[in-house]
């Protein structure tokens, strides 16, 4: 059975004791939760509205010093879309400083295979025993998350060890990676 938003919350903070991974595959989302800040990141502004994600990046700083683990693997096939470049800048360095482990699984450069995960889609897995396949409509738009069951687990904890292996600390990849940041010019 599909759940909503508001049902996928529950089934997530249910669930997460330990440890959370949020695998993203798609060029963009059509997300309420990024408000104007997306069309704010277009239009060139200089920075995210912080005042905003505190609530967030308090929950990330809280859990993560009481550990619970929140980790993200980002899956990109460069060029980068707008959306993916935004959620770098302005999502994935606020979330790490916060506490958050992101990676990013760079499918131009990584070993044929890794892009099953593609074929998966999004998901979450928490504490590596219960996991939640996410979908989507053509714009982006969340339609509905199913709760997986077993034995199909075990393709998602697979799927997971194997992007987390393959993918590189978002730190490092950003850093390596300024073609994909916006130009001066567009600041």
């Amino acid at each position: 059975m599909a759940m909503n938003l508001r049902e996928l919350g529950a089934f997530l903070t249910e669930r997460h004791t330990h440890d959370l991974l949020r695998v993203e595959t798609l060029g963009s989302y059509a997300s309420t939760s990024d408000g104007a800040e997306f069309d704010r990141y277009r239009a060139g502004e200089p920075e995210p509205d912080r005042a905003a994600k505190t609530a967030w990046l308090d929950r990330l700083r809280t859990d993560t010093e009481s550990g619970r683990v929140w980790r993200r693997l980002r899956v990109v096939q460069p060029p980068l879309t707008d959306y993916v470049r935004y959620s770098c800048e302005w999502g994935y360095t606020d979330n790490a400083a916060a506490g958050e482990q992101v990676r990013v699984l760079d499918l131009s450069v990584s070993p044929p295979g890794s892009a099953i995960l593609l074929g998966i889609r999004d998901f979450y897995l928490l504490d590596d025993v219960h996991a939640a396949a996410m979908s989507y409509d053509r714009t982006g738009a969340f339609t509905g998350a199913e709760p997986i069951t077993d034995p199909f687990v075990d393709v998602y904890r697979t799927a997971a060890r194997v992007g987390w292996q393959l993918g590189e600390p978002f730190d490092h990849w950003w850093k390596r990676h300024p073609e994909h940041h916006r130009s001066p010019g567009t600041r």
